[in-house]
């Protein structure tokens, strides 16, 4: 049977104020009393009521996710190792993982509403954009959040991304030393961060070795199976068609490879082709050469961590986290026939 907060005070001689302040993290408490009540605590089964300590500390004990999500999302396993990995990590603090779908027209009116009312601890803003106004607004606000990805602002704000530019580097060079030089960019929309930032980085690198790119070869707004078709169907239009793909976005990069495999075209042989983001559950028996974002359920723990560490008051510049893609070569890869 567990006892209450008066009686945990009572059998370590401390008062109810003190004790609750270490069990609910207030760093004014010293780490050896902090350590010795955490200790008491669990040796006599002490459990906080819920409603009390958010009352106490004027706390929801809920980080939100407001998310316009696609058809595709529910059913994207990268989408769900990141929530996943969300989750875990609040679990352990005996918090939880709130995801509001939206429709996008009503995405800031969603935060603006979440924020008034005060209930959600924190937001988690996801599919950055260039001019992010979410971003903005939370800023004004000072409520705190981190964003899913970075945005242009001249004000310090809390970030966990994947190093889009090296990714697209690493998808070039791979090609250029296969012997390719007509490469061709499958890019969703380029209000999004990771998008413009992939697409200066493959301009750069095409610049970088010499070589023009052919402005049929830039095509954009693809976020989906059909969107993903409809560029590839584009590209098979073109004289010459492009020798490599890049898709910079794996929902996209589904419908590209299905428009190949449906026009008979020998994928690694006839055009290389290269997605950015796991495709294993989406393709059997296609070894897609991808950028892969490593440890997505372990991004989603480090984000919910980074946004526990900003309300506990470590400063928003000291929180931004960039980690490195990996290319992982494939069949959907290889030597170009026509190599100048």
């Amino acid at each position: 049977m567990s006892i209450t907060l008066k009686e945990l005070a009572a059998s370590l001689g401390m008062s109810k104020t003190t004790v609750s302040r270490a069990l609910n993290g207030y760093p004014e408490v010293g780490e050896q009393t902090r350590k010795k009540i955490l200790a008491a605590a669990e040796q006599h089964g002490y459990e906080a009521n819920p409603m009390a300590r958010s009352l106490a500390v004027g706390r929801t004990n809920v980080f939100g996710l407001i998310y316009p999500l696609l058809p595709s999302d529910l059913g994207d396993p990268m989408f769900l190792g990141v929530v996943g990995g969300m989750a875990e990590a609040l679990e352990a603090r005996k918090m939880n993982l709130m995801i509001a779908p939206v429709s996008p027209g009503n995405e800031l009116p969603s935060y603006e509403q979440m924020v008034k009312g005060r209930r959600v601890d924190g937001l988690i803003v996801s599919r950055t954009m260039v001019q992010d106004p979410r971003i903005a607004y939370l800023s004004r606000q000072g409520f705190p959040f981190i964003a899913h990805g970075r945005t242009q602002t001249d004000k310090p704000y809390a970030w966990f991304d994947y190093d889009n530019a090296n990714g697209i580097r690493l998808a070039v060079q791979h090609l250029l030393e296969l012997g390719h030089q007509r490469i061709s960019l499958i890019s969703a929309p380029l209000e999004l961060n990771f998008a413009r930032q992939r697409r200066t980085s493959f301009v750069e690198a095409m610049s970088g070795a010499g070589l023009d790119i052919d402005t049929r070869y830039l095509i954009q707004d693809a976020l989906d199976r059909r969107s993903g078709y409809l560029a590839v169907l584009q590209l098979l239009n073109c004289t010459p068609r492009p020798s490599a793909i890049i898709v910079d976005n794996h929902l996209s990069g589904v419908g590209a490879m299905r428009a190949l495999m449906d026009a008979g075209i020998a994928i690694g042989k006839d055009i290389s082709v290269i997605v950015w983001g796991n495709m294993e559950d989406t393709l059997v028996g296609d070894q897609v050469t991808t950028i892969d974002q490593p440890d997505p359920r372990a991004a989603g723990t480090k984000m919910s961590e980074m946004l526990l560490a900003l309300m506990n008051g470590t400063p928003a510049a000291d929180l931004q986290v960039l980690w490195q893609p990996v290319l992982i070569a494939g069949s959907t890869t290889g030597p170009c026939k026509n190599a100048h």
